[in-house]
């Protein structure tokens, strides 16, 4: 006579016991809310995270007055699985990762797509993993518009910003002789994170010749500028205006009779999946060959002050809010 085998339920797995309610930021024409609300009810394909960290982006800023009240932000983050997604997908409770959210993520808990998560070695830090979604992903998938990198010339602008900071390693990563554009931060050291030109204008003698790749994130002038330098077959993507000033393009902007490409670009609705390419980017912090630039990390409390100084510009790099219990 056989018998089947069973788990004593001593060595069996307890579920965590999560609060009902949490404390979250929600969104009102004036900015964000710290408030209690409910727990997140995630879908069956969604893994329910405990936030450790999240990041903020210079583009969330101006959501706040275009969207109704109660919305949740937060796009960014990282942390541990608390509860596996139900269809059995995805990593299993207890596992770090990092994400990229829609929605939700400046919160105790965050509902995520399992295909939009990415697996964290121990080695690397959750405060990094938070810069990854928007800004890595913007970096990443923004340089592939050009091609291969290998031996050719790439123009950075804003490059002491989180965008700015990721492309910089990247594309010097793949070989690519990097120009650094910046206006502010100048004490950043972008030749540490691979530049070999760091300049503040394009008319700087160090940035002689034209560009094969230019990732243009400044708008105004320095687009024009820009589109003067590139070279008759590259490639120009133009990821946003943080000067806030729109430029005046025609046709003479171009190269006469040149095969030049404009690639107006935003990160989500960009086609890759999500998962894979954080997973490549979590890789190459483990493996040392990206470093994301902390300009600032303080505690989830102070995001509205956080917000501010990214606002006027005071903040290099990314900025990390850590998350933590309280009443």
């Amino acid at each position: 006579m056989t018998s089947s085998r069973t788990t004593p339920a001593s060595t069996r797995p307890v579920p965590p016991i999560l609060p009902q309610r949490m404390r979250a930021w929600i969104g009102t024409p004036d900015g964000p809310d710290l408030r209690i609300v409910a727990l997140p009810e995630p879908a069956p394909d969604q893994a329910l995270v405990s936030v450790a960290a999240f990041s903020v982006n210079r583009g969330e800023l101006n959501l706040f007055r275009r969207r109704a009240e109660g919305w949740r932000p937060g796009q960014d983050l990282a942390g541990t699985v608390v509860r596996a997604a139900a269809d059995g997908s995805g990593p299993a409770a207890g596992t770090r990762i990092a994400a990229m959210n829609d929605f939700g993520g400046w919160a105790r808990y965050a509902a995520v797509p399992v295909d939009r998560l990415a697996v964290l070695p121990d080695a690397v830090a959750f405060t990094e993993a938070a810069t990854l979604g928007v800004a890595g992903l913007t970096a990443l998938r923004a340089l592939r518009r050009g091609g291969p990198l290998l031996g050719r010339r790439v123009l950075v602008t804003g490059a002491s910003g989180g965008v700015g900071s990721f492309a910089v390693q990247l594309a010097a990563a793949e070989g690519a002789e990097v120009t650094a554009l910046t206006g502010t931060h100048r004490d950043l050291d972008l030749k540490a994170l691979g530049a070999h030109h760091v300049v503040t204008s394009l008319a700087d003698t160090d940035t002689d010749g034209d560009f094969d790749v230019i990732l243009e994130s400044v708008g105004g002038e320095v687009l024009v500028t820009a589109l003067k330098r590139l070279s008759a077959f590259g490639h120009i993507v133009v990821l946003g205006t943080s000067s806030g000033r729109t430029a005046s393009l025609s046709i003479s902007s171009f190269v006469p009779h040149a095969r030049q490409t404009l690639h107006p670009f935003w990160v989500f609705g960009s086609g890759e999946p999500v998962g894979e390419d954080l997973e490549l980017l979590v890789r190459l912090i483990d493996l040392g060959r990206l470093r994301p630039v902390l300009g600032h990390q303080d505690a989830w409390e102070r995001l509205p002050e956080v917000m501010t100084s990214l606002r006027e510009r005071r903040i290099a790099g990314k900025a990390t809010l850590l998350v933590h219990d309280g009443a």
